[in-house]
């Protein structure tokens, strides 16, 4: 059983531009002062929600927002990013086990417990706070065929004995990309513990070298079989690595595939196919950042 959220203080929000409600875990008599001090200079340790209307943002500090929810529609993917993931839908459309490396606000946990009802979804997280936030953004209770749990996951991963058909890593932090996922064997595990048919899924952020440094290690983990997706916003890129090499994708199938998708998700599938085998075609697996 999850457990229940706890009590959250609310301050409006101090900015005249952007009103609002900014809520912390932190009890009532905590000197404010204080409080704003950390969060301007920076070093503030915990995640925090800014309410604005009708959307929820998860954050770490002013400078960036880790997950957004539309409080009427709580399932909705609203960055893109979290759309261009569920893109794994094209290689892989009937995923059984699925595993999610950070939690965040939930959003990708969401949709797929809730859009994929054949499939078991296990999500990782090793920040207890952002885990104690999960009733904040309507994250389920853990059941029968959903779960959170809490640890690292790179160790998890290490350990982990039960293949998966899908694995999606999202776990950044204030500087980008989480440290735990920053090694060689990290991936290297990764495939490991995919299905033979298995898809990784990594949303590289951060600048163009930590992301450089990462499509590396996945391009040696998986011997050079993926396939990118970038977001054009944000700098983020999405890579799609495969358990079992592929000489090329079957485009032409995949096409008729993006189309079903599209009508099942409300998802543009069909363009981001287009934006992959574009990039495919341009870069045959080469690192693309500038």
């Amino acid at each position: 059983m999850s457990e229940p959220t706890p009590r959250l203080l609310s301050i409006d929000s101090p900015f005249p531009s952007e009103p609002g409600t900014l809520r912390f875990l932190e009890a009532p008599d905590i000197c404010q002062e204080s409080l704003w001090e950390r969060l301007y200079a920076g070093s503030y340790d915990k995640p925090f929600i800014i309410d604005s209307g009708a959307w929820r943002f998860l954050h770490f500090d002013f400078y960036g927002v880790q997950s957004a929810m539309h409080r009427e529609n709580p399932d909705r993917l609203c960055l893109a990013y979290t759309r261009k993931m569920m893109a794994f839908l094209l290689f892989n459309s009937a995923p059984q086990r699925i595993l999610l490396l950070g939690l965040g606000g939930g959003s990708l946990a969401k949709f797929c417990h809730r859009r994929l009802p054949a499939a078991a979804v296990t999500t990782v997280e090793v920040n207890p706070d952002v885990i104690a936030l999960r009733g904040e953004f309507r994250i389920p209770v853990d059941d029968d065929r959903f779960r959170v749990i809490r640890a690292d996951a790179a160790s998890y991963l290490a350990q982990l004995e039960q293949q998966k058909d899908v694995i999606l890593a999202d776990a950044c932090d204030h500087a980008g990309i989480a440290q735990q996922l920053n090694g060689l064997e990290f991936y290297r595990n990764a495939w490991r513990c995919l299905s033979p048919q298995g898809v990784f899924v990594a949303n590289l952020c951060g600048d163009a070298n930590t992301r450089t440094a990462h499509l590396a290690k996945i391009r040696s983990a998986f011997a050079d079989a993926i396939v990118t997706l970038r977001t054009r916003d944000h700098g983020n890129v999405i890579v799609f690595a495969f358990k079992n090499p592929r000489a090329e994708p079957g485009w032409e199938r995949l096409e008729g595939a993006a189309v079903n998708l599209k009508r099942r998700f409300g998802l543009d599938f069909p363009r981001y196919l287009r934006r992959i085998a574009l990039d495919w075609q341009q870069h045959r697996w080469r690192p693309v950042f500038s």
